[in-house]
């Protein structure tokens, strides 16, 4: 606990000091960075992050990318749905050098946007790059899949025996464990984020994933040859979040629950399950967290292999603006600053250890030493992880994620959750792919 308030400590005092360094810049000096860092380029760079998750640490690296290069570079986060924030930028020309964003904004913004970085060496060292009509647009910044995430400390201390995740494969499976944990004294053995983006982005989008053809099935879902309600793969996922939702420690109030109190809760042994993904490390690592945790597929019945593998593959994508409104040497940099991720020590470093991430990069061999990680790189290196769907409209998780919660509180049943589902889809649109 004392290294992790040592940590923070650190982030506030970096944190500051770009604050400091943004002031200092609108001077204009071009003199040497203080604190004898590397002589100012002249050059500055912006990056926007929209991954919150990581926000701090993005802040820190900024600081110190530029007190060693010589590079200015500024880091923002906005909350705001992604092609609606960046929108504004470009309708005020004032587009950021680099910004991370969800693969399906690279489909529908690339072309106009971005710069083509075909050229670049990490196109040989990763397989999660994104390549619209033969050019490289997208750069990977790292692996991300989701699943069941569990305490396996939490689970032994109950029952007194090891856990063994790949012991959980079906419905039936999991609802006996957590039968088995209250009557062993866990009151509560789930919890359930109430986050739209958790039960429509992640959970809901499951069910597209796990069919065979996604696009299909969601053209059939508009066109009803699909009868959502009657779909077996729909069935055996929200049977299994049914399970999820029957022990949930928030159940008489989920959609209040906040994803703190939940995750410090996992994170702790008062629970031992919870839907999510190796991104909720960067929150579970700030509580007391228990030594042996882990991800594994969600357990369901439909019979097909899937509950043996998590979903995921390359999350967030790096894209350099290709405008006018950004220079050659803006450019450049940016794309300096893309290379050193991948090929820097400091870089690697700042991927795997700082942000506990899953690297995209074949050359990258630092360890994954957050347990979910881990998990994530176990599943990545034996080919078991089933791709994301990139293409859902902007509005999927805002709308579904709505109707979504409606169900997780009970105000509506199964039948009329697949009901509003289907009218959502009368009307959405995939994104461009």
């Amino acid at each position: 606990m004392i290294y992790r308030n040592i940590r923070k400590a650190a982030a506030a005092f970096l944190a500051a000091a770009i604050v400091v360094g943004a002031l200092a810049g609108c001077g204009g000096g071009s003199g040497a960075a203080s604190g004898g860092g590397a002589e100012s380029t002249g050059v500055n760079i912006t990056i926007f992050n929209s991954k919150m998750e990581i926000q701090s640490q993005m802040e820190e690296m900024a600081a110190e990318y530029t007190e060693k290069t010589g590079v200015g570079v500024e880091v923002y986060y906005s909350s705001d749905t992604v092609a609606a924030h960046l929108s504004t930028k470009y309708a005020s020309n004032e587009p950021y050098t680099l910004s991370m964003v969800d693969a399906k904004d690279v489909y529908a913004l690339a072309a106009e946007h971005a710069l083509d970085l075909s050229d670049q060496d990490w196109v040989n060292d990763t397989t999660q790059e994104i390549t619209i009509d033969d050019k490289v647009y997208g750069f990977p910044v790292c692996i991300e899949a989701r699943g069941i995430i569990y305490n396996a400390d939490a689970i032994k201390n109950t029952l007194g025996k090891d856990f063994d995740p790949a012991s959980i494969k079906t419905t039936e499976d999991f609802k006996a464990i957590c039968d088995e944990l209250v009557a062993g004294g866990m009151a509560a053995p789930t919890g359930v984020m109430k986050e739209d983006w958790s039960l429509a982005a992640h959970f809901l989008a499951e069910v597209y994933e796990q069919q065979e053809d996604p696009d299909a099935f969601i053209a059939g879902i508009k066109d009803g040859s699909i009868k959502l309600a009657d779909d077996p793969k729909f069935n055996a996922l929200m049977d299994t979040f049914d399970v999820l939702k029957a022990y949930n420690y928030a159940k008489e109030g989920a959609i209040s629950a906040e994803r703190e109190i939940t995750e410090q809760k996992l994170a702790e042994g008062e629970i031992a399950f919870m839907f999510g993904g190796n991104w909720d490390w960067s929150v579970i690592n700030e509580y007391d967290y228990s030594e042996n945790m882990g991800m594994m597929p969600v357990p369901n019945n439909s019979g097909d292999g899937t509950n043996e593998k998590l979903v995921g593959g390359g999350s967030k994508y790096f894209f350099i603006d290709s405008s006018d409104n950004t220079s050659p040497e803006q450019q450049q940099a940016a794309k300096d600053f893309l290379n050193w991720l991948v090929y820097d020590e400091e870089g690697q470093d700042f991927i795997v250890n700082k942000c506990a991430l899953v690297p995209a990069y074949s050359n990258i061999t630092l360890s994954v030493t957050d347990p979910l990680g881990a998990s994530v790189k176990a599943y990545t290196d034996a080919d078991a992880l089933i791709p994301n769907y990139n293409y859902l409209p902007d509005d999927h998780y805002a709308k579904a994620g709505a109707i979504f919660q409606k169900y997780l509180s009970d105000s509506i049943k199964r039948a009329d959750f697949a009901a509003e589902i289907t009218d959502y889809w009368k009307t959405a649109e995939v994104g461009a792919h």
